[in-house]
């Protein structure tokens, strides 16, 4: 795996081949989000978006914990370090775009939980697309509890994402969440060990990463945004967007792979 000089102190980027895995890493607050955590994972979701030999990324926190949420006074403070301060000066909403509340990366963003994933945790969950937890772990979002708001999103997405009911139980009691409880709930995809998650949102990656990624890149985007469109003009946006991928080299290539019955290699193009 390579560290890319885009990590910061609080945030550990690397690469591995078509992977990008994103580390909280503050183990010593148990990964309480700072500004310097945010400016690291606001540039790793710029960089995945950018890069094209990018297909996916992982989001995971340092031994054996996932986000206990949000550090207000290390948020409300500048990183420590001068070079992150400068990047922090040059991204715009870094806060938002760390917390994958706003420009969203356009590959999907797969998190594997340990641990606590509590408030800020929790949203930051709820801004990936696919999760994997460990059976133990913790989820909730706290804020209401605490006469606080979730400003990274989950009054909106939660009861878009899972049925309506589940999402106001745990936005309004601000109660913590079994990881048995956020499966059964839909919230989550699947449960493993512990110890396991990365694990296996590594295999879920590599899944991913072999499919097509125009592909790949076509269906997140279409979902996103087609929200609240009726669907006769969601198709037509699908459309938009289905057309180019099925006349592309990459479903020439999986068509042609189908048929002499060997792995496709796709090119993004």
């Amino acid at each position: 795996m390579e560290l890319l000089p885009i990590s910061t102190p609080h945030c550990r980027i690397e690469r591995d081949g078509h992977v990008l895995t994103v580390t909280m890493n503050r183990p010593e607050a148990r990964n309480a989000l700072s500004a310097d955590m945010l400016v690291g994972m606001a540039s790793a979701w710029a960089y995945a978006s950018a890069e094209p030999g990018i297909r996916v990324a992982i989001l995971t926190g340092a031994e054996g914990t996932f986000c206990s949420g949000a550090d207000l006074k290390a948020m409300g403070r500048p990183s420590s370090d001068p070079e992150v301060q400068a990047r922090a000066a040059r991204i715009p909403n870094y806060h938002w775009k760390g917390l994958l509340r706003e420009d969203l990366p356009a590959k999907p963003v797969i998190c594997a939980v340990e641990g606590y994933a509590v408030a800020g945790g929790t949203e930051l969950l709820v801004g990936t697309d696919l999760r994997i937890v460990a059976e133990s772990a913790t989820l909730g979002l706290f804020e209401a509890k605490r006469a606080l708001f979730p400003m990274g999103g989950s009054a909106v997405r939660l009861p878009r994402q899972i049925p309506y009911c589940h999402a106001m139980d745990l936005l309004l009691t601000g109660r913590a969440v079994t990881a048995a409880e956020a499966l059964s709930m839909g919230l989550v995809n699947r449960v493993v060990p512990d110890g396991q998650a990365l694990a296996t949102a590594r295999e879920l990656a590599e899944d991913v990463a072999a499919s097509g990624p125009l592909a790949v890149q076509a269906i997140l985007r279409t979902y996103r945004d087609t929200q609240g469109m009726p669907e006769p003009e969601a198709l037509k946006v699908s459309d938009e967007l289905g057309w180019p991928v099925i006349g592309s080299e990459d479903a020439k290539e999986g068509t042609l792979a189908f048929r002499e019955k060997r792995p496709p290699v796709y090119r993004g193009r």
